[in-house]
């Protein structure tokens, strides 16, 4: 399974203060329809199954349902990542009818001032679950997704509860990796037996729970895992690269959303080109890792956050991961 994310805009009615892409405004020449048509034919092409359209916020795009209706023509899979604050019932029908199979959208708190604060938007947290209701109503699967930060880690699970509550089909928990405006609240990120403690603890959620819960920027869920005996339907934690990439507003692409790394544009060079022959993908595809994760025998499984080891070892995105507690045959004890 092969899924690419697609920055289709940059503008956003939220200004949030951990966005990696650092959206608001509109970015200069960003791609057209008919160059975003063109996009998805080259991105099925390379064999990929899933297309996210996602943003700044993709529902401002005017063009969105025709460029979703084209990826679903052509087979591609198409979902969505939101704030959620768009989706009137009249928008989700629209996005259910012209092929979307799923969204992911964002709720950081269950306490609506955090909420809003954390996304500078006055009535986010309302219009957010308005939003994911509506999907409800109209039978459009959706998703919740956190950004986890110390200040929200506690609320986890209740969050969790929530979503079952609303009738979310996952709740995907992203942990914060600093880049973007993400590196104004670095001091705001886990710290390594947090990391360890928050992922057991959403593990042994996953057993109380009837619907998929999982880690993002946190592979060590796949380790803790495997030592609780559970069996996740996930084949690796990074996809960096490997399965997953990402690209932007104006068409650049990297190995994924957090991992600042611009490798190619798809105005210059064809996307399944970049994909199939492009040197750092090919080099993070080896799994040739450095320091713990070179040796570790969960390499296969989990392989490390490629964006956080970057950020933490001046760019060396094959380097080890300094904030896993994981050494060799135990783990550290907290």
């Amino acid at each position: 399974m092969k899924i690419v994310s697609w920055n289709t805009t940059n503008k956003c009615n939220m200004y949030c203060e951990h966005c990696y892409r650092d959206a608001g405004v509109e970015a200069k020449e960003e791609l057209n329809t008919i160059e975003g048509k063109a996009l998805l034919d080259e991105i099925s092409k390379a064999g990929f199954n899933i297309i996210i359209f996602s943003g700044g916020e993709p529902l401002v795009r005017s063009d969105i349902y025709e460029l979703v209706e084209h990826a679903s023509k052509i087979g591609l899979r198409p979902v969505l990542g939101s704030n959620g604050t768009l989706i009137t019932p009249e928008v989700a029908k629209r996005l259910k009818d012209v092929g979307v199979k799923g969204i992911g959208i964002s709720l950081d708190s269950l306490d609506p001032k955090k909420h809003d604060e954390f996304r500078t938007y006055e009535g986010g947290f309302t219009a957010t679950v308005n939003g994911m209701k509506n999907c409800r109503e109209v039978g459009l699967p959706f998703q919740v997704h956190t950004t986890v930060m110390n200040w929200n880690m506690d609320e986890i699970l209740d969050i969790t509860d929530f979503a079952v509550s609303l009738g979310a089909v996952a709740h995907h928990t992203f942990f914060l990796v600093p880049t973007g405006r993400g590196l104004n609240i670095e001091k705001q990120s886990l710290n390594p037996e947090q990391y360890e403690g928050l992922l057991t603890a959403i593990m042994l959620k996953q057993k109380e729970v009837n619907i998929e819960l999982k880690p993002t920027c946190a592979p060590q869920f796949m380790r803790i895992a495997k030592e609780m005996g559970m069996n996740p339907r996930f084949s690796r934690g990074c996809l960096a690269g490997t399965s997953y990439c990402i690209i932007s507003p104006i068409g650049d692409v990297q190995p994924c959303a957090y991992l600042n790394l611009p490798i190619g544009n798809v105005r210059t060079t064809p996307f399944s080109q970049i994909w199939n022959s492009n040197t750092i993908f090919e080099k993070l595809r080896t799994l040739d890792y450095k320091g713990k994760c070179g040796v570790c025998k969960y390499k296969q499984a989990c392989g490390g956050c490629r964006a956080r080891v970057a950020f933490y070892n001046n760019g060396d995105y094959m380097a080890g991961e300094k904030q896993c507690l994981y050494n060799n045959e135990q783990v550290v004890s907290i």
